[in-house]
């Protein structure tokens, strides 16, 4: 072999260890990607001294469907949270008048009211549907939401809708008076502002940044799977129809790329929107569970809102605070996880 050739092999060689070093760095430097195709099998999320529950990852939730002629699900009026306004017959009407002569509209402002039927059949309240015929009608006018309390501008826009309404279907109806409802709409946001947590948490990469489908791999390892909007991870309740108990959320942007493998995430949110969710379902457990057992499985550090490190002291204080405010709202008959609880959080 003459020396030129010789040069020429050792040239090649450590150019061919340059480009795959280059490669490697490349790689290195790249958002960490999930190590695994998706499993057949998801493993529900658990506390201590359970059995995990393997579900199939085809597996699909279930959705209730109403049939004919039953009352839909939903939120019912409840004078805990609702300026009621009676609505009084001369005689029985049908849901389909009742419905054809409602308002357009659910909202004064920005407070929802519902509107519910007495069902001259089985007695019951409930919301109005088709193939039923009621004796009397109610609508219940929220009085605080996370928006604030029900004011007088938006007590008249529903003042008005329900006089409309009445006039349409020969009713009467007894409006109560504005004063007192401004009076507890503002006791009742009071209550509802110092009984209000919605927790949150940041995991923040220590050094490689995540991509979408690490991401996902390493939350479904505890039960999560994508919401209805982009940018959310949710962990489904164990109630039918109940909010997701906790929520892993992160740069829509990413979500919504042509190619998400690609993009790279330095942070994600963990949040639990306590009055949510029912105080036996351990909601907090399982945040402090997940935020732990992610930042380990994804080399991150949990932070504040102010990007202070959270510790174990700082979790532990939190859950007393907690034990607290959940005595507190169900004493006043408003109790976390309850439909009227939802309601007033919302």
């Amino acid at each position: 072999m003459t020396l030129t050739a010789a040069l020429a092999i050792v040239a090649g060689l450590v150019l061919a260890a340059i480009v795959a070093h280059g490669a490697w760095r490349a790689h290195r430097a790249g958002p960490r990607q999930a190590e695994l195709p998706p499993s057949a099998e998801r493993v529900e999320p658990m506390l201590a001294g359970q059995v995990p529950v393997v579900v199939p990852a085809q597996a699909e939730l279930a959705v209730a469907v109403d049939e004919p002629g039953r009352a839909r699900r939903g939120p019912r009026v409840d004078a805990l949270i609702d300026a009621i306004v009676p609505l009084r017959l001369e005689a029985p009407v049908s849901g389909e008048f009742v419905l054809a002569h409602a308002p357009t509209t659910r909202r004064a402002g920005s407070k929802p009211f519902l509107i519910e039927g007495l069902n001259a059949d089985n007695g019951d309240w409930e919301p109005v549907v088709t193939g039923q015929r009621y004796g009397e009608l109610q609508a219940g006018v929220q009085l605080a939401n996370r928006n604030g309390a029900l004011n007088e501008i938006e007590y008249s826009e529903f003042a008005q809708q329900m006089q409309d309404f009445a006039e349409n279907l020969g009713a009467m109806a007894e409006l109560p008076d504005m004063l007192d409802v401004a009076a507890r709409a503002r006791e009742l946001d009071a209550f509802a502002s110092q009984h209000d947590a919605q927790l949150a948490v940041t995991l923040q990469a220590n050094s490689v940044a995540w991509s979408l489908g690490y991401l996902e791999q390493c939350a479904a390892r505890f039960g999560f799977v994508p919401g209805a909007t982009a940018g959310r991870l949710v962990l489904a309740a164990a109630q039918e129809h109940a909010p997701p108990v906790l929520v892993l959320s992160f740069d829509a942007q990413v979500a919504l790329a042509e190619q998400p493998e690609l993009s790279a995430l330095r942070e994600v949110s963990l949040a639990l929107d306590v009055p949510q969710t029912a105080e036996t379902a351990e909601p907090f457990a399982a945040w402090q569970q997940v935020a732990r057992g992610l930042a380990d499985d994804m080399d991150a550090t949990l932070v504040d809102d102010q990007g202070a490190p959270i510790t174990l002291q700082a979790f532990t204080a939190i859950g007393t605070e907690l034990a607290q405010m959940y005595q507190a709202l169900a004493a006043r008959d408003l109790a976390a996880g309850t439909a009227t609880a939802r309601r007033l959080f919302s």
